[in-house]
């Protein structure tokens, strides 16, 4: 029987092996075999390492948001507890970023905490309703004041809005017959 040496196979397979190698210590990128058990190795660090990443980066936050409780006279844990008892729900890494870019912002949270540890109610107002109101508000103005101006894409979405049914098949005429 012929001798069957695997040919271009098993060089593209070698090849590809240390390439994923390359920039490794002394024979770890030279040699084929140590290339290959870096390889695998090196394999299991990066599957490791992306849960310990997060795991990281909360103890960054929870760090960032302690050091802000802290120049407001309340520790971190009692900051937490007073959130939640008061039905706040917000993640650390937001509120880490608060602490770091908006002081004001923060403290006005910490006053909120240590209100509900103290057992009053506080009623927290969302200031996102209040921009989406009104920019309701504004659209619904620009469509008194002229449509024609619109696009066939804006004016679908604001047929849409309006309840208009069998819109996305309509004309631009036509949308702009049952919008007005």
């Amino acid at each position: 029987m012929a001798r069957v040496k695997g040919g271009n196979v098993s060089k593209n397979r070698r090849r590809k092996v240390l390439k994923q190698a390359k920039g490794y210590f002394g024979s770890k990128h030279r040699l084929y075999k140590t290339a290959q058990e870096q390889v695998f190795h090196s394999g299991t660090y990066a599957f490791r390492d992306r849960r310990q990443n997060k795991r990281n980066f909360r103890k960054l936050w929870i760090t960032r948001i302690n050091a802000a409780c802290r120049l407001n006279d309340i520790s971190y844990s009692k900051f937490i507890a007073g959130l939640n008892k008061a039905g706040i729900e917000i993640n650390r890494k937001m509120l880490s970023e608060i602490a770091i870019n908006d002081a004001a912002s923060f403290t006005e949270l910490v006053k909120v905490s240590k209100d509900a540890l103290n057992g009053k109610t506080v009623k927290v107002e969302k200031k996102e309703t209040k921009t989406e109101t009104k920019e309701v508000k504004e659209t619904k103005k620009t469509t008194k004041e002229d449509l024609s101006t619109k696009t066939l894409a804006e004016l679908k979405a604001m047929a849409k809005d309006a309840g208009v049914k069998g819109y996305s098949t309509m004309k631009k005429e036509e949308l702009l017959e049952n919008l007005k």
